[in-house]
């Protein structure tokens, strides 16, 4: 099976709709199968992500470009971008026998129009932000709600956001929900192993709590650091670290030394998968303030490794609480009292996640089983049109 990917992102980008892409390539490769990229270069790279698993496979188009505003008014760069998008997705969609289109955006929404056209069936999976914020920038013409309608499968990464959408009118035959896989380098760690971790990592706080969220408002993270005061009151030596690159960095950091916890708050940086797991295996708590998630891949990679989590009642959260229980608890959101008494309770039990969340990841949200997943739904799509 030859399999065509649209996307906006690739990596090193750390979007979920550039990591989930990467996946089904490299599952595909593992399999015999063949897959191919459109994507915008990675903001982090003017020629891509530098990785020879994407050096002949991607094709990459360039982002957009704003234009002044009588061009946008017009819609002169989407229509220029379109353009581009077609010059290069064309002949990489025809040779496809499916095609993945991933997100929203105008290069998911030409290269839905393109499959159409070549005649080609596509699966649509949409990840938070495109059904979170459906409505509100929507203009002539409507793509998005095009390519929604006519791919033959839409699958969401949570049923929260599922549910949302059939909630705004967007209810159709073949929905499916697929959880976000769980990548190898996070690894269960007991109490001896959270410990032997820290040490390796020369982290000599007492208690360790983690974030790994982009520096942006949804991300809540300055209720985290609100909370941060009465946190190191109960547990002195506290210490959080904070993954991410961001818009709000400066302010945050300049939160931090206002309320004097800047010495407990160490904001990292953008680290690689194996960084993270690392601090992940390291933490007492992984703490998840955000205002609005779909299915929050890094909460579910602390888990893995073994880390409570604590999350604001975002749909994400919320799901994952219902999905292992005592291992997520979640507060309100924009609340850092509640926040706060949360995680200084979670950090007098210290404790890691029960047995059962361990089971449920191991054998639900692995890299083989979220591929079979994805394959039952290309198979079935691709027998469909025989």
């Amino acid at each position: 099976m030859r399999i065509c990917h649209l996307t906006p992102h690739l990596p090193p980008d750390q979007a979920a709709n550039a990591l989930l892409p990467a996946h089904l390539g490299a599952w595909a490769l593992a399999r015999g199968d063949e897959a191919v990229f459109v994507a915008h270069p990675p903001r982090q790279s003017a020629t891509g992500p530098g990785s020879a698993a994407f050096a002949t496979a991607a094709h990459w188009v360039a982002a957009p470009s704003r234009g002044n505003p009588v061009a946008r008014a017009l819609k002169l760069p989407a229509l220029a971008g379109a353009v581009r998008i077609a010059r290069v997705a064309w002949a990489a969609i025809r040779s496809a026998d499916l095609v993945h289109v991933h997100s929203n955006g105008l290069i998911a929404e030409v290269g839905a129009l393109l499959a159409r056209r070549a005649g080609r069936p596509y699966v649509l999976t949409l990840y938070g932000t495109e059904i979170w914020h459906y409505g509100r920038r929507r203009s002539w013409p409507d793509l998005f709600t095009r390519a929604y309608r006519h791919a033959a499968i839409v699958t969401f990464y949570s049923h929260g956001l599922r549910e949302h959408a059939v909630g705004l009118g967007l209810d159709r035959p073949g929905l499916e929900v697929i959880y976000p896989p769980v990548a190898d380098e996070f690894q269960f760690r007991d109490t001896a192993g959270r410990d032997a971790s820290r040490a390796l990592l020369a982290l000599d706080a007492p208690r360790l709590l983690v974030n790994v969220k982009r520096l942006h408002p949804l991300a809540g993270q300055r209720h985290l650091i609100d909370a941060m005061p009465a946190i190191v009151a109960a547990h002195p030596g506290c210490r959080l670290v904070i993954c991410g690159t961001g818009p709000l960095h400066g302010e945050l950091a300049a939160l931090a030394d206002r309320l004097d916890v800047s010495g407990s708050v160490t904001f990292a940086g953008l680290v690689d998968n194996a960084t993270v797991a690392a601090i992940d295996m390291a933490a007492d708590v992984f703490v998840l303030p955000s205002l609005l998630e779909a299915c929050p891949t890094v909460a579910l990679e602390a888990l893995a490794c073994g880390t409570p989590v604590i999350s604001a009642d975002n749909p994400g959260g919320l799901e994952l609480a219902r999905l292992f229980g005592e291992d997520v608890r979640v507060v309100p959101r924009e609340d850092p009292a509640a926040l706060a008494a949360a995680v200084i309770a979670a950090l007098d039990e210290r404790r890691r996640v029960r047995p059962d969340t361990t089971s449920r990841i191991e054998r639900e949200l692995r890299a083989p089983a979220v591929a079979a997943e994805y394959y039952r739904v290309y198979h079935r799509v691709v027998a469909s049109r025989r």
